[in-house]
């Protein structure tokens, strides 16, 4: 395996673990508001100070862009990181969360480790080497259409300011496909992308640590990841959808009479 990806799996493992040590206790743990539907607790920070701590210690001149602590250090490399995609989720005992990171290099993605440490799953992708789950090889689902697809989605909990747009977008996505899901961490519903449990997915309104990782993942399980309008600036506005290409393209053609001015931005 790259050996790159395998220090990105260590520290995935080492913050499941501190994740997995707090799950039966949430209601102890201490919480803090960021914004409005928006938590930090100190879970999320203690797992992302362990695997900081391993990236550090193997790639000490490598920048990072962490989800609790912000961007630290500038050049070529940098990694990025969510401890907790999911944290709702996690502080309710829902069970639907992971640990996300990615490496980028001069801007593209090179690898990626997203970690369900309650199903013991691991997804790793490495830029030109594919995707695989638990040494597993991964594919994209080869539906034809919409048709009989199961998409995945995020609401736009945080800014709202595109709600109506979003919700034209799920009336027409819902009336078109067998059914939507929505559960709560972009990283695992673009890891499922790339498994073939669903057949794509589209959010509004992200972060990079969000979707950094599951992006990899897509494109290297023989997916496309875009924008709304269908270019590679996801990564400047942060709204992306993602499946196989007949999918993909499809689901861009029901969102385009949705854009706004803003969103086209």
């Amino acid at each position: 395996m790259n050996p790159t990806v395998n220090i990105a799996i260590r520290a995935a493992r080492a913050a499941g673990k501190v994740l997995l040590r707090y799950y039966d206790r949430v209601d102890q743990i201490k919480v803090q508001t960021k914004s409005r539907n928006d938590f930090v607790s100190e879970v999320d920070r203690s797992a992302e100070q362990v695997i900081i701590q391993e990236l550090r210690a193997r790639f000490p001149s490598h920048a990072i862009l962490a989800e609790e602590s912000g961007a630290q250090g500038e050049g070529d490399y940098q990694w990025v990181i969510d401890p907790l995609d999911g944290t709702a989720n996690y502080l309710h005992g829902f069970p639907q969360f992971s640990v996300s990171i990615a490496l980028r290099v001069r801007g593209q993605l090179e690898c990626a480790v997203v970690y369900d440490p309650l199903r013991e799953e691991l997804y790793t992708a490495a830029r030109g080497e594919g995707a695989q789950l638990n040494d597993r090889r991964l594919r994209v689902a080869g539906r034809p259409s919409l048709d009989g697809a199961l998409i995945g989605t995020g609401f736009p909990f945080r800014d709202q300011r595109h709600i109506d747009a979003y919700l034209g977008m799920f009336k027409d996505m819902t009336l078109s496909t067998a059914g939507l899901r929505r559960p709560g961490s972009a990283a695992l519903d673009l890891a499922y992308v790339a498994a073939g449990r669903t057949d794509g997915f589209w959010e509004l309104g992200l972060s990079p640590w969000d979707f950094a990782a599951g992006a990899l993942l897509v494109t290297e399980a023989g997916g496309t990841v875009t924008d709304l309008s269908g270019g590679p600036r996801y990564f400047d506005t942060c709204n992306l959808v993602a499946g196989n290409l007949k999918v993909h393209q499809a689901m861009l053609e029901l969102i385009r009479p949705h854009l706004s001015d803003a969103l086209n931005a």
